[in-house]
């Protein structure tokens, strides 16, 4: 007997809207696709910032801030935290909002907060192959993983100190796309 498929399985324009969305063309359940939402922290012990040197792909063996996806169900302030702990076993506190950038070409919205350190004891947890506490002059500015990274520690760079500001965006033609070659702070 030849098992028949179900769900959303054709590509269409669902009565009502202006896009192709998948289709269930049993019921006419429509199966949304959404951008993710990633959430991470600029934190801080002192003047040093905490950095993860990646264990899994995409891009590793390269530097990043503790950063990943939201999960159902939490804030994004409590996800920048969940992700600070998973990777860096970081304990901190958020204090605000530093950027959200948008990345269309793999469907991101990234949320990046400021925050301290509570304490500078932090070792890798299972996404790090190591991390570490890095003075600004010393970032592995060579070795960063992706744009929005650098990104964010340009932006944590020029609000340092200040109290209030208006959340970053993309820089100027800042798309996020990976060009090869090193992203340099």
């Amino acid at each position: 007997m030849m098992k028949r498929e179900k769900g959303p399985r054709i590509r269409k324009v669902p009565a009502g809207d202006n896009r192709d969305r998948l289709v269930c063309p049993d019921c006419d359940y429509v199966a949304y696709e959404n951008p993710k939402v990633v959430v991470g922290v600029v934190a801080t012990w002192e003047s040093r910032i905490l950095m993860c040197k990646r264990a899994i792909e995409p891009r590793r063996g390269h530097w990043t801030l503790p950063a990943g996806f939201m999960e159902v169900g939490e804030s994004p302030e409590q996800g920048a935290a969940r992700e600070a702990w998973e990777e860096a076993r970081a304990q901190l506190e958020i204090i605000d909002l530093l950027a959200l950038y948008s990345l269309r070409h793999i469907s991101q919205l990234q949320l990046f907060y400021r925050a301290r350190l509570l304490s500078p004891d932090v070792s890798a947890g299972p996404e790090s192959e190591e991390v570490g506490l890095f003075d600004f002059d010393r970032l592995p500015a060579a070795e960063l993983a992706f744009p929005s990274v650098h990104w964010a520690i340009q932006h944590f760079q020029q609000v340092q100190g200040a109290d209030a500001f208006p959340p970053f965006g993309n820089p100027p033609g800042g798309r996020g796309e990976m060009h090869g070659g090193s992203h340099s702070v």
